[in-house]
């Protein structure tokens, strides 16, 4: 078997690179959508530096979208009642126009406020005001940019979600949180061994995964608000590949406790003994679970690597992929039309996905060595580890395969992305 398939099972090696502990990821786009909206971002008025801030956090995340084309607003600024000249951000080719401020409220806090507009049909769209501090004004900036983009295209925003991944610094791995942009990153957990397959809990406050720290694979549960670590799975042999239940009560976890790596499933909090799901004379790994309960994992038991789809309980067993020798690590959309997964074509391990529906395949990306996809909440983006001039970065590409973005660490090696869930 080839190495993605193992991994795993098997010690994870990065490229070292030397890294602040607090590393950012900048984010370059390659990639755009077809047919962009046109919309204005004016720059709000009221408390200057923090107006500078949230505007340039909304513009920044609607850009980067790819869904979006900035048009100049110029200046002076407009605030969010101010007079709207329709008539000439139309000539100017802005299909909606947001305005807005900040003031500062008696107890020291600051109020944003906004609306959006749309010049098409002259017509206000909605606004919103939320209150913040001066540590949380890109935060007020996501939330707004998340508004503007559901009133523009209809689904859900993702811009105050946030991500989790591995980065390799001085001998050390770091599990590291940001937002969504790759900004605010902070460090969950520091290992002198490593560390994979993070994963979110559905409610966002937890992060499973697998550490080497006791020099053996044993899956932790781990709580962001306290740090407070519990092990769910210290099996004799591998303990990997962690996947939350729907519900986050319960985890499917990958064991080789009884000879092959086989699926069963744990409960959260470490209690009880694993109960473990379908049997296979081969190697079960990988398995996640769809918003259905319904369970994806990719076995060899046809003689290659391939996905198949269970039951949360085990039965029905059946396959899914069937285009090529060589399919692994299958994600399955938050909205259930699509399996996100790696498929080896020619050599390359590429992202590929499938229409649920139909079964048809569409290979996104150009890449040598992508793997760990990882669907944003919205079901519109995918993020990957993949590798450029010989250095791991995170790409992500949305599932039409047209916007494309390069997330990486300067001078540094980062893996294993997770996407979190929205915000509640």
């Amino acid at each position: 078997m080839s190495r993605i398939f193992h991994r795993l099972c098997l010690f994870f090696v990065l490229l070292g690179a030397v890294v602040g502990a607090q590393a950012q990821l900048s984010i370059e786009i390659t990639g755009a959508g077809a047919n962009r909206i046109p919309l204005a971002i004016a720059d709000f008025a009221g408390d200057s530096v923090a107006a500078r801030v949230i505007a340039g956090t909304v513009r920044s995340d609607l850009e980067r979208s790819g869904l979006f084309k900035l048009v100049e607003a110029g200046s002076p600024g407009l605030d969010e009642n101010s007079p709207i000249d329709y008539a000439n951000w139309k000539s100017r080719g802005a299909d909606a126009i947001a305005a807005g401020s900040v003031q500062r409220t008696a107890d020291g806090r600051l109020e944003a406020r906004f609306r959006l507009y749309d010049t098409q049909k002259s017509l206000t769209l909605g606004g919103a005001a939320y209150i913040t501090g001066n540590e949380q004004l890109r935060t007020a900036g996501h939330r707004i940019a998340d508004f503007i983009y559901e009133k523009l295209t209809g689904e859900k925003g993702v811009f105050s979600t946030r991500i989790a991944y591995v980065v390799k610094a001085r001998g050390q791995f770091l599990l590291q949180i940001a937002d969504a942009d790759g900004q605010g990153a902070a460090t969950a957990l520091t290992s002198t061994e490593p560390i994979i397959s993070p994963v979110w809990s559905p409610d966002g406050s937890r992060l499973a995964y697998v550490s080497f720290e006791k020099k053996k694979p044993i899956v932790y549960v781990h709580s962001l608000a306290s740090g407070r670590r519990t092990v769910v799975a210290n099996q004799k042999g591998s303990n990997s590949a962690p996947a939350w239940s729907p519900d986050g009560s319960r985890l499917a976890v990958v064991l080789s406790k009884d000879g092959n790596s086989q699926i069963y499933l744990v409960n959260a909090d470490g209690s009880g003994m694993p109960q473990r799901l379908a049997a296979s004379p081969g190697i079960d790994t990988e398995p996640r679970f769809a918003a259905d309960g319904s369970l994806y994992f990719t076995s060899d038991r046809g003689g290659s690597p391939q996905i198949y789809r269970m039951t949360a309980g085990g039965s029905d067993v059946q396959r899914v992929s069937f285009e090529g020798n060589y399919n692994v690590s299958p994600r399955p959309a938050p909205d259930g039309k699509t399996l996100a997964f790696i498929t080896r074509r020619e050599g390359r391990f590429q992202l590929a996905v499938m229409d649920l529906a139909s079964r048809q395949v569409q290979v996104l990306t150009d890449s040598n060595k992508d793997e760990s996809p990882s669907f944003a909440p919205n079901s519109r983006m995918i993020l990957i580890a993949t590798e450029i001039g010989g250095r791991g970065i995170l790409s992500a590409v949305s599932s039409d395969g047209r916007i494309k973005q390069r997330l990486s660490v300067a001078a540094g090696d980062v893996r294993e992305p997770a996407w979190g869930p929205f915000l509640k």
